[in-house]
């Protein structure tokens, strides 16, 4: 893999003066200065490519200087990621645009302040030789899927467009890894899958994709907990430069993106081309908008049969209060 430092610290330091002109207009004054021994604790994901290159290349550490502190936390789903926000272990965090969605409708003071990708990371797989070709005949069966999450919510729209409910199937609640593990050992009879553990159990276990559809899937979005918005609007200035950053060398570099996510994640390489190049669309507005909220306006109405957020008023005023789209329109002005 080629190395990336050399490209990366060139446009960094372009993005430290507009770093600078935003403190000024986002609340100078109310913070330690970023960099003046600041702290930003944040997640890197497998399924966050861009994670993985900010991440990699030291983006935040360069640019906050030595007397910062960059601390990196890995989420193993959305729902590790809501939690650790919850908990405040966490500033920053990257889930899917369902989970911050229901988190915040279910009480969680975060805010989602980006969009890093439009993925295919969900759909709903067998294993090989199973009979099973279609949703319908999910019907009495046991999914293995990690709630809170995408693959969770596709199942979800999965099982409502084919005229079935969570209650007629069996969900069995495993993190991602543990879904395929239990997939593979036929422990469940199917399994709502992530990339990159999904890609790879395609290539080396032959198993199938009996549904998928991109629509079903919400998008990659950065959610920052409110208390932190207030008190740190500097820092998260910076880290979404960092991410646009990120998203320019993802885009010009897909082989070297690639090869890293392999490394990162452990991953044949040709498994990690499948997942970035063919799954994942990474050259979109960083910005939360209409596209995103349309996905949550389609799943809404299920989510309250399911009983998966307390009320359908909280959930409306969560979607409208949900993007703070202010510190993505300055990264990108």
């Amino acid at each position: 893999m080629k190395s990336t430092k050399k490209t990366f610290a060139a446009i960094a330091g372009f993005a430290l003066v507009g770093v600078a002109l935003a403190g000024c207009a986002s609340g100078e004054g109310t913070s330690e200065a970023a960099g003046s021994g600041a702290t930003l604790n944040l997640d890197y994901a497998y399924w966050n490519p861009l994670s993985l290159v900010v991440r990699d290349q030291k983006c935040l550490e360069d640019a906050l200087g030595p007397d910062a502190t960059v601390n990196w936390v890995l989420s193993t789903g959305s729902n590790k990621a809501n939690e650790n926000l919850n908990a405040e272990a966490i500033d920053i965090g990257s889930t899917a645009g369902v989970a911050s969605f229901v988190a915040r409708a279910n009480g969680a003071a975060i805010k989602t302040i980006g969009v890093f990708s439009q993925p295919e990371w969900a759909a709903v797989v067998v294993p090989s030789g199973s009979t099973i070709t279609g949703i319908e005949q999910l019907a009495g069966k046991q999914i293995a899927a990690t709630k809170g999450t995408d693959p969770y919510f596709f199942l979800l729209q999965a099982l409502n467009e084919a005229g079935l409910t969570e209650s007629d199937v069996e969900i069995i609640n495993l993190q991602h890894a543990d879904g395929q593990t239990a997939l593979a050992r036929g422990d469940v009879d199917a399994w709502a899958g992530l990339d990159p553990i999904m890609a790879t159990t395609e290539v080396k276990d032959g198993s199938q994709l009996i549904y998928r559809n991109i629509a079903f899937n919400s998008y990659g979005v950065l959610n920052a907990r409110e208390k932190f918005i207030t008190e740190h609007p500097e820092l998260i200035d910076q880290a979404l430069n960092c991410y646009e950053q990120a998203r320019a060398w993802v885009i010009e570099n897909p082989a070297d993106a690639a090869a890293l996510l392999a490394q990162e994640a452990s991953l044949e390489p040709a498994i990690a081309a499948k997942v970035l190049n063919e799954r994942t669309v990474v050259d979109i507005s960083l910005t939360p908008g209409d596209a995103q909220r349309q996905v949550l306006e389609t799943i809404l109405p299920i989510l309250v049969a399911e009983a998966q957020v307390r009320s359908e008023e909280e959930a409306r005023i969560a979607l409208d209060s949900l993007y703070d789209t202010s510190f993505a329109e300055r990264a990108t002005s």
